[in-house]
Order: structure tokens, then C-alpha cells, then sequence
């Protein structure tokens, strides 16, 4: 009955716009059943001959082979559509273009308008030695991608790059030091990067990309250093490059890597220099440069509170003691990129921590929602008379929270280990807790039992 009405719907919309009152003559949005036919009709606005042209089809077959959402399906889609498998185009460069645009629109699920609008074209340039390499232009919609999607539409377009037989992107210095003081004026002039990288996260990223990041100027002011450079376009700000280095491919580096370094060199791609960046990047993260011959060991990570806002409290500083315990598992209510806390921290924090409250986290990902769990260790508090309470209950806190001297410590904050694993964030030793006690309880009931039956036996 659904579907029957809005059919309906489109066959009255239809007939009105045939009349010519409206700027176009057809109904803008597509019907689509499903994501597959979401991604064609996407790329129909560009490309109207991919209508009908069995990309949906083809979509079905590849997900059945790698699997729903798979990042490998939005790779062979780009490389397919890139070769005119599904239709034609006037040139071999708008190919390679919509190829790249299919795999974007498949790795952002065609809902959102990055791969038209944040992807604004491929151009193919002149490195030294004469061969052509890809230069890709965004801007400022890519931030709809999100940073995952942005930093992956990079392997999209050299994957295609790789198939259809151009050479790496060979930057100069002077190119080089141009990202690094665009991304640093982007932050500091334009507005505040949710990650800012270093000076040399930028040249090891930039050095290293097998296609140049580039785009249209989003900004009037210019950057403040390194402009007139014969194969740079513009000297104004390019936001969206600044976005898809660093709020994208800085940021993201270990959950691209974790993807790649499973299978992407059975699909030829080189980008094995991310476990390098990322090595330097947890050198950087860290303010302190390990010895070779030291014990691997998890480092604090001050990225969550070095461009802190004025007037912002910082509940704890990295693995500070006192500061929230970690505890592994779910609440009813936590999930990916969310966290629980108990409510009486809520409370003895003058509630400034609501439910559904986004904070800037140390690890595993950037930020997580809060909601409540009741069930984890409460908050340890001093309270003016001398005394050391460890606080249980929401009413308990409202009770006592005028006679806190001081929190000496916050309480569990609880994490999934699915965050860990999506971020491939390496595990953090938690506190010891009832699911410690329980794991050990059993462990010495069972040791007991064993014992026993060998005095039987």
C-alpha cells in the first residue's frame, strides 16, 4: 500500500511538472529501493547514462563476493566505471572522474552530496620527468563525508590510477611546505581543524601520497607563505584540501591502514608508508621519543586537549591518576562512539555532563556521546569532615555533593571494544573489576575442582 501511494505521489508530481510552471520538467529526486540504486541515482545527476545501465545490479553481485559495505566493492565499482563498462563517456579523463565518484558515492552509502559537490573533478598534470599524475580537487562540502570517506576517496582515486596507468604525484619541496603553512593558516586564520597535525605529519603525508590533494579556493585570504608556485593553481586557502589531509587522512590513518594492511596489496596498492606515519605519529602524540630498545608501552595523548576552547573544563588530563578508570563492555544504551558513565559523577560534576553530551575523549576515537550506567564504580570523594566516601547511587550524590572537599577519583567511564577495534586503536589495560574477579573466581574453582578429583582418583 506504501509503495502503491508513492507511486501515486510521483505520477501527480510528474504531471505537474510537465506543465512548465517549474524551472525543470521531470521530478528531481529518484525513487531508489535500496543503497545500490541510491549510488545510481546519485551518479545520474552527472552521468545520466548509468541509468539503467546494470551498475545496480553489478553493486548486488560484488557485495554477495566481499560483503555489504565492503570497501573493495567501492574499489572495483571505480575501476569498472573508469574502463566504460557501463556506459560511455566523451573522454577517458571524465571516465576516470566518475569512476572515482561511484566509489566515493558507494563508501558515503549515496546519501549525502560529497561525491558531486566535495569531489569537484580530476585533473591530470605534468610531473618533471613528463609523465601525467592525478591532481584531485575538493572543497569545502567534503566535510559532509565525514573523515573516513574523505581520506578513502584518496585509495579510490589511486587505485584508478594504478589501473589506468599513471605515474605517483612527485612533489617538490616547495609544494610540500605549501601544505604545511595552508593547513596551519587554515586553523589558525580560518577556522579551528578537529585535528590539527604537525608540521612533519603533514610532509611525511604529503611526501609520500601517490596523488596530489587539491582544490578550488574556498577562502579570500591567501596563505601566508609559499605562493606562485607554477603547478598550484591558486594562492587563496584551499579548505577542502585542508580537510581531507588533515581532518581526513591525518586523522583516519589507522582505520585506512587497518583496512589495507589486510588486502590492499592484493589489490596493488602501496600504502605501506601509513604504518611509518603512524609510528611518527604516536612519537608526536605521545611529546616524547621512545628509545629502540624500550618496552612497548601505552603513551599518554595530549591531541584531545591541545586546542582547547576558553571557558571549557578539562575533566582529566592523559592517564592521569584520578581521572576516569576504563572498564570494557556495553550498557543498554552505549554503543559505537559512545560511552557510559555513573550517574552520581554526573551529579557531583554540578550536572555540566547531560545525557547525549559529546566529550573529546583521550582514546580510542576522538569523541563519544554520554549516557548513563548505574552499574559501574561510582566517584571516591573527600568530604570536609576528613572523610573518604565512595559514592554508589544518584541520591546518595545529591545528598553529600555540598560537602565534597574534593573528587579523588571520577568513576568508571565504560568503552566498547568494537571502538577500539574500528579506530584499531591497540587495547588499554583496564582497572581491576567484578569482571576481573569473576574471570579469576572461576579460574581458582576450577583449579580446585581438578585438585579434588585427583585426590579421588
Amino acid at each position: 500500500e506504501l509503495d502503491e501511494k508513492l507511486r501515486k505521489a510521483y505520477d501527480c508530481a510528474a504531471t505537474a511538472r510537465k506543465k512548465g510552471i517549474d524551472p525543470e520538467l521531470r521530478v528531481d529526486i529518484p525513487l531508489a529501493k535500496n543503497m545500490a540504486e541510491r549510488v545510481e541515482g546519485l551518479l545520474s545527476i552527472i552521468a545520466p547514462g548509468l541509468v539503467g545501465s546494470g551498475m545496480t545490479g553489478r553493486i548486488m553481485e560484488l557485495e554477495k563476493k566481499y560483503g555489504i559495505l565492503d570497501w573493495r566493492v567501492a574499489l572495483v565499482l571505480a575501476e569498472e566505471v573508469a574502463l566504460e563498462k557501463f556506459c560511455t563517456f566523451k573522454d577517458k579523463k571524465e571516465a576516470m572522474e566518475v569512476g572515482i565518484r561511484a566509489g566515493f558515492a558507494y563508501q558515503t552509502v549515496g546519501i549525502v552530496a560529497a561525491p558531486l559537490e566535495g569531489f569537484i573533478g580530476l585533473v591530470i598534470k605534468k610531473r618533471k620527468d613528463g609523465n601525467e599524475y592525478f591532481s584531485l580537487k575538493y572543497s569545502g562540502p567534503i566535510r559532509g563525508a565525514g573523515g573516513t570517506a574523505a581520506a578513502f576517496s584518496l585509495v579510490i582515486a589511486d587505485y584508478v590510477r594504478t589501473k589506468m596507468g599513471y605515474s605517483p604525484f612527485d612533489p617538490t619541496e616547495e609544494e610540500i611546505e605549501r601544505y604545511v603553512t595552508e593547513i596551519e593558516d587554515y586553523h589558525e586564520r580560518v577556522t579551528n581543524l578537529q585535528y590539527f597535525p604537525s608540521k612533519d605529519e603533514i610532509r611525511f603525508l604529503v611526501k609520500h601520497l601517490p596523488v596530489e590533494v587539491n582544490g578550488d579556493p574556498t577562502e579570500t585570504r591567501e596563505v601566508s607563505n609559499y605562493k606562485d608556485l607554477p603547478r598550484v593553481e591558486t594562492n587563496a586557502i584551499r579548505g577542502g584540501v585542508c580537510l581531507v589531509l588533515a581532518e581526513g587522512l591525518a586523522q583516519k590513518a589507522p582505520k585506512i591502514n587497518k583496512r589495507l594492511s589486510v588486502w590492499g596489496p592484493s589489490f596493488g596498492l602501496g600504502w605501506e608508508f601509513l604504518k611509518g606515519f603512524l609510528l611518527l605519529q604516536k612519537k608526536i602524540k605521545a611529546q616524547t621519543t621512545r628509545q629502540e630498545n624500550q618496552a612497548s608501552k601505552i603513551m599518554p595523548n595530549y591531541t584531545y586537549i591541545a586546542d582547547l576552547v576558553a571557558g571549557r573544563p578539562v575533566l582529566t588530563h592523559p592517564l592521569r591518576a584520578g581521572g576516569f578508570r576504563l572498564r570494557y563492555g556495553r550498557s543498554r544504551t552505549s554503543g559505537f562512539s559512545s560511552c557510559s558513565l555513573h550517574p552520581a559523577t554526573q551529579v557531583l560534576l554540578r550536572n555540566y555532563i547531560a545525557v547525549a553530551t559529546q566529550l573529546k575523549v583521550e582514546r580510542p576515537g576522538k569523541a563519544a556521546a554520554v549516557t548513563i550506567c548505574d552499574t559501574l564504580d561510582g566517584p571516591i570523594v573527600l568530604l570536609n569532615d576528613g572523610s573518604v566516601v565512595k559514592v554508589s547511587s544518584r541520591s546518595q550524590a545529591k545528598l553529600i555533593k555540598d560537602q565534597v572537599k574534593k573528587i579523588l577519583f571520577l568513576g568508571d567511564i565504560l568503552f566498547n571494544y568494537g571502538d577500539f577495534s574500528e579506530n584499531n586503536h591497540s587495547l588499554v589495560p583496564a582497572g581491576y573489576c567484578e569482571e576481573w574477579w569473576v574471570q579469576e573466581l572461576e579460574q581458582a574453582l576450577k583449579k580446585k575442582k581438578d585438585k579434588k578429583n585427583k585426590k579421588t582418583a
